[in-house]
């Protein structure tokens, strides 16, 4: 466990939290992209498929933060966890908050061609996401970074001027 908590940089044993919550949240979307892959098989597939799936993901997803270490500026290793955490509550929650939107404007795939209804679903969806990002990234403590990366990212959008 100490060599662990070497490797991530971990001082204080409340900080393991978001090691543990990458983790499970890895094994969570292994188990539900296996059960959308395998769904049709039996029980003992979607097992093994999961755990295979699991282990690609944590692989893929080490390498990634190697990639993302030398590029974000974050003092401490575990904050690339707990950013990770952030973005993934973020997508998931801006969804949940853009259907009720697009449903009280009264936009419906029923009463609008399916492609504009997901390009106006994609923008409040996006509107809303910038939003979270930096509500959630100050939720989780790392308000300082969100921000930076949302002023970069709207910049990208040809939003200059909101920024400055």
């Amino acid at each position: 466990m100490n060599r662990f908590k070497e490797h991530w940089e971990i001082q204080h044993n409340w900080q393991l939290i978001f090691p543990l919550l990458g983790i499970l949240g890895l094994g969570y979307s292994s188990f539900k992209l296996a059960l959308v892959l395998f769904g049709d098989f039996r029980n003992m597939v979607i097992i093994i498929a999961s755990v295979l799936l699991f282990v690609v993901l944590l692989i893929a997803t080490l390498r990634l933060f190697k990639f993302l270490e030398k590029r974000w500026k974050l003092e401490y290793r575990w904050e690339i966890i707990r950013v990770f955490i952030v973005f993934a509550i973020t997508g998931s929650s801006s969804l949940y908050v853009g259907r009720p939107i697009i449903k009280l404007l009264g936009i419906t795939k029923e009463n609008l061609n399916p492609a504009l209804y997901w390009i106006l679903f994609t923008i409040i969806g996006l509107i809303f996401y910038q939003i979270l990002l930096v509500s959630f990234g100050w939720l989780f403590g790392q308000h300082k970074f969100f921000w930076e990366f949302e002023k970069k990212m709207l910049k990208r959008f040809g939003l200059k001027r909101f920024v400055d």
